[in-house]
C-alpha cells in the first residue's frame, strides 16, 4: 500500500533527524528522498518548526502506544523494563541512530519552543510509565532492590539516553549494553 506524501515526509524527516540531528537535514534533503519538489513540502509543513512539532507529536503517540502494548504483553515489571531497554537498544540501529527525543535534545538551541515543550511532555510520560514499571517490579519481585519507584524512573531514563549517546558517538552498541548492565543485572 503506497504511503501518503505527508507520512512519507515525516518518515524521511525522522530517519534524517535520528541519524543526523535536527540541524543535519533540510527540506531539499527531504524532497530528494521522497521524490517531490521542495516547494511541495511547504504545503504539508510550512516551516521546519511545524515539521519538527509534527514529528514529536507522532513520536509521543507511537511511544505511548508501545508502552501500552508492553503493559499488555509483559506480565512483570522486570519484563516491562527489559522491553523498554530493548526498545532503546533497537533504536540505535547498530550505533547509527538515536531515538528522536535524544536526537532533538542535542540540538536544543535550534528547536522551536513548542518542540522543547513536547520533549518535556514525552519525558514526563516515559518517566511516569517507568515509575509504574518499577512499582510493579517492586511488588512482584522481578526487579531487585527497588526502594523508590519514582527515583528509579527518574534515573533510568537519563541512563538509557546517555547510553544511546555513548554508543552513537562510537557507532558501538556494546557501549549501550555496558551502560545498561546496571539495570539488567537487577532483573
Amino acid at each position: 500500500m503506497p504511503t501518503d506524501t505527508k507520512t512519507a515526509l515525516l518518515d524521511s524527516a525522522e530517519r534524517a533527524a535520528r541519524t543526523r540531528g535536527f540541524d543535519g537535514f533540510s527540506y531539499a534533503d527531504l524532497a530528494q528522498d521522497v521524490g517531490i519538489r521542495k516547494a511541495s513540502i511547504h504545503h504539508h509543513f510550512p516551516t521546519k518548526a511545524a515539521l519538527s512539532a509534527a514529528l514529536m507529536e507522532r513520536y509521543y503517540n507511537d511511544l505511548k502506544a508501545v508502552c501500552e502494548d508492553i503493559d499488555v504483553s509483559q506480565e512483570t515489571g522486570g519484563a516491562r523494563l527489559r522491553a523498554l531497554i530493548d526498545r532503546y537498544r533497537t533504536a540505535l540501529d547498530g550505533g547509527k541512530s538515536l531515538c528522536l527525543c535524544v536526537s532533538f535534545s542535542t540540538s536544543r538551541e535550534s528547536l522551536p519552543a513548542e518542540v522543547i515543550a513536547q520533549i518535556g511532555r514525552f519525558r514526563e510520560m516515559i518517566i511516569s510509565w517507568t515509575e509504574t514499571v518499577f512499582a510493579a517490579g517492586q511488588n512482584d519481585g522481578s526487579i531487585a532492590r527497588v526502594t523508590d519507584p519514582a527515583v528509579e524512573a527518574a534515573a533510568a531514563l537519563p541512563l538509557l539516553e546517555g547510553a544511546q549517546l555513548a554508543a552513537r558517538v562510537e557507532e558501538n552498541p556494546a557501549l549501550f549494553d555496558s551502560a545498561v548492565r546496571i539495570l539488567i543485572q537487577r532483573l
